[in-house]
């Protein structure tokens, strides 16, 4: 069986930043607009008023201070808090191709490779812009790729689902690299008129260059194991999709975009990832102590705050549990490559650091590497 390696990385940045205070004035005039159009309905009881948001509770909800988005205008119309990206006809890229070709080839050029060489380029993320034809063939195209290409969604996990899935091929000896690469447009998906999610996320993509270790020409982090898990909840969910037209309804539903149970996900989500890592490590025969450096998921400073401390046995310290929420806030399946490529190159050959994603399903992956 081969070995294999992450050899390169990449990530794609929007160049449109929205803060806090931005996106809460955006809201809170928004709200004042649709308090006065119903004030008589909330004066009778009938309905309740739409409460202010404030910076100061988007980060300590969340330790998110400011996003990328793709389209910034939209989303701070306080008549539409929703993005503007323009209909592209057929011919021309899609949004999400676009967003990876930069980071794939900032993955290649990290590497040394040229597109040609890759066998297989893996589109994993938490939503597609459409059914098909798959995006990552769109990519594979663009790219000049050769092989095949798939598109794979286990929501926030695709990251480290799309990870095994290579190393599994590359391991078996069918492919010999693969790009897995996570344009997440979550500026689409969210609610920006819920209080309770309207800060949660924002846009970006990465990618990863995985090779058979012996065809690597420079640095790289060798994957040593992999394991992913999976199980039914409802409380992170999203009922969009092609059946919504056969529906009898189809004004703007609240459930055709992102909905979260989030004290349920809390309660639920932190001691199933934390086990699971523990079990990943201890099965691998990796003490906590061997351990220089964590990339979790980015979903939630509290919750990489909990998963670090019973991971580690202790607080960990800010080198060795990177976050880069405050900047990109969640990202879905990019946070913990995000997290990676940022925050890996100081490290020296025998370090070993694990990625781990989770979320939607529930789901959670987890990648244990190695520096050679």
């Amino acid at each position: 069986m081969s070995s294999v390696a992450i050899t390169g990385s990449g990530v794609f940045t929007p160049g449109e930043v929205i803060t806090n205070d931005e996106l809460v004035a955006a809201f809170n005039e928004y709200a004042d607009r649709q308090n006065a159009r119903h004030a008589a309905a909330i004066g009778a009881g009938e309905r309740p008023p739409v409460p202010h948001s404030s910076s100061e509770f988007i980060l300590s909800a969340s330790g998110i201070e400011r996003r990328y988005v793709l389209d910034k205008s939209g989303v701070l119309d306080p008549d539409r808090l929703y993005p503007r990206l323009a209909p592209r006809p057929d011919d021309a890229p899609g949004q999400m191709a676009e967003m990876a070709i930069a980071a794939c080839t900032d993955a290649l050029a990290q590497a040394g490779i040229e597109p040609g060489e890759v066998d297989t380029v893996i589109c994993a993320a938490s939503n597609h812009e459409r059914a098909y034809p798959a995006v990552a063939i769109e990519i594979q195209q663009l790219l000049g790729t050769g092989g095949f290409a798939f598109d794979m969604n286990v929501a926030c996990s695709s990251a480290t689902f799309g990870i095994q899935a290579a190393a599994d091929m590359i391991r078996a000896g069918s492919i010999a690299r693969a790009l897995v690469v996570n344009p997440e447009i979550c500026s689409a998906h969210l609610e920006w008129r819920d209080r309770d999610c309207h800060f949660i996320f924002g846009d970006v993509c990465t990618a990863v260059l995985l090779e058979r270790e012996d065809l690597a020409k420079g640095d790289r982090f060798v994957i040593e194991s992999t394991r992913c898990a999976t199980q039914f909840s409802n409380n992170i969910r999203n009922n969009d999709g092609f059946l919504r037209r056969t529906r009898d309804q189809m004004e703007d539903r609240r459930d055709m975009q992102f909905m979260q149970n989030g004290r349920k996900v809390f309660k639920e989500v932190l001691p199933l990832v934390s086990q699971h890592i523990a079990d990943h490590m201890a099965d691998a025969g990796v003490a906590p102590d061997d351990l220089k450096r964590l990339w979790l998921h980015q979903a939630n400073k509290s919750m990489n705050d909990y998963i670090g401390r019973k991971v580690l046995g202790r607080t960990p310290a800010p080198e060795e549990q990177p976050n880069i929420l405050q900047d990109y806030a969640n990202t879905s399946s990019a946070g913990s490559i995000i997290a990676f490529a940022q925050h890996s190159d100081d490290l020296v050959p025998g370090d070993r650091g694990l990625i781990c994603s989770f979320g939607a399903g529930y789901s959670v992956g987890s990648v244990l590497v190695t520096r050679a």
